[in-house]
This record gives structure tokens, sequence and C-alpha cells, in this order.
């Protein structure tokens, strides 16, 4: 059983949880994810390790309310207990110094790319963070990603805060002020991630993308995570979470994404409901 130290509302459908969880914290390095289980009954739902405190043996993650179990997840307390937080799952992030770096994380996405802002960092990059949501109260660890970046900009695309517009174009700015970008990690909803992917192809620069399509075991024995890459298929749970933005099929990705959409609103409404399936 992993409980609940802490919990705080970021945003809108937007929670973080701090859970006890003392050998993954001491294992766990920047874009490696979990696989948290509820009850003995429950869904596996995989969440990047957004923080980690080895010495006080916790794990911190980040999840938006989008359907049955995060809406149920959003409901626990303090003090309640997952049935299971297993990992530190997937591939870690290849840090080195590289130079100038940009990391951009668009709406929860951000809670994804703040750990590996801060190990680029610690590694002795410039990095140069670009987040964004749709409005000044969906955006999150701002205050966050402002500690582990040379220079941080916010964007919102209702232009409540911030520059008004999309990250991508903030990103092209910056590529057009002849800024020296050596490598881009680029971490939010999949149409984002493929604009920066299209937009940086041109220049050369290489891209990095940390994908979420839906997965069942995260062991690579289901195949339900399989994504394309420069033609050839791909585990996410083993051979990512991160793969080389110009080669991946976002097309594909995309129609995966959208494979159970109406079983996933039928379970939600169900879960609002208080049915309970007798």
């Amino acid at each position: 059983m992993n409980k609940i130290v802490e919990k705080t509302d970021l945003s809108e459908n937007v929670v973080k949880m701090v859970l006890e969880a003392p050998a993954i914290a001491r294992k766990r390095k920047a874009g490696q994810f979990v696989v948290l289980i509820t009850d003995e009954k429950g869904e596996r739902i995989p969440l990047t390790i957004v923080d980690s405190d080895p010495e006080k043996g916790t794990v911190t993650i980040i999840f938006q309310v989008v359907g049955k179990t995060t809406a149920a997840m959003s409901k626990m307390k303090v003090g309640d207990a997952f049935s299971a937080v297993q990992g530190p799952l997937g591939n870690p992030t290849d840090i080195k110094k590289i130079g100038q770096v940009v990391c951009i994380g668009g709406g929860v996405g951000v809670g994804v790319v703040y750990p590996l802002a801060a190990a680029l960092k610690q590694a002795g990059n410039q990095v140069i963070s670009i987040i964004g949501a749709r409005t000044k109260e969906l955006l999150i660890l701002e205050e966050e990603m402002k500690k582990v970046s040379d220079r941080l900009i916010v964007a919102t695309d209702d232009g409540s805060y911030g520059f008004h517009g999309f990250v991508s174009t903030v990103l092209q700015n910056l590529i057009d002020e002849g800024e020296k970008i050596e490598e881009v990690f680029a971490i939010g909803p999949v149409p984002m991630m493929k604009v920066i992917a299209n937009l940086t192809r041109p220049y050369g620069i290489k891209t990095v993308v940390s994908l979420n399509p839906i997965m069942v075991d995260a062991t690579g024995m289901c195949g339900a995570c399989r994504v394309s890459v420069g033609g050839q298929t791909k585990l996410t749970c083993v051979d990512g979470p991160e793969f080389d933005g110009h080669q991946v099929d976002f097309d594909l990705l995309t129609s995966r994404l959208r494979m159970y959409c109406e079983q996933e609103g039928v379970a939600n409404e169900k879960h609002r409901c208080g049915w309970n399936g007798n």
C-alpha cells in the first residue's frame, strides 16, 4: 500500500500528489514513470514521476481528470492509499551536457517536462523553457519551472497571461531571433508535439517527445502501447516513453488514442452517477 502524504489541486481538474514509495524514490531518474492501481480491481494508470525525495521516500505525480479512474483518484485524500505503485518504468532521459536546449510543456505536460528541465540544468545546459495552457487559470508549475530554467517564457492561448498564442509560435520566434538551439524537448498534447516536430524538422534541430498511448501492463507483454517510429513498431513502455519526434507517426498515435473514447465516456458517466455495476 502506498499512502498519499500530500495532495494539491493545481488547476481545474489537475491534481498533484506526493506518495510514499521509498524504493522508487531511490531509483527513479528523469523521464521515467510509474503505474498506479487504486484497488485490486482498479485500472492501471501510467503517470510520469515529476519529482522524488529519496530521504523522505516519496515520489510526486501530477494527473489530469479525464476518465473514471482519474476522477476517483481526484477524490482520494491525504492518508488514503493506492493498492500498488509500480516503477520506476521506462527508459530515463539521456541527460548530458548539450549546450542550449529548449524545454516545452503544454497543459499537464508541464509536469512531465519539469524533471527533464531540472536534470538538464543540473548537467550544465542553458535551459530555455516554454510552458503554455489555454488560460492563466490552467497554467501549472510556473514557479518551479522558473527555478530550473535560465529563461522562462509563458504562453496562453487566450492571451490572459504571458505571450498571447501557442508555445510553437514562441519557439519559432526564438529560431527567427537567431537563438542557437541544440535540442528541443516537447511534451504535451499530441497535436502540440506534432506541430513542434514539424517546426524543428527543416532546421535539423533534434526534437525529443514523450508519448502517452493506451497502456495496459507496462511490461511489453500486451502490445497495447505500440507506436510507429521511423516506420518500425515500438512499445512505449519498454522502448520509450521518449522518442525522436521527427520519426513518430503522430496520425497513427492520434487514431489509437481515440479507440476507446466512447467506452471511457460511458464509464466516467456511470462513475459520476454512482453506478457500481450491480
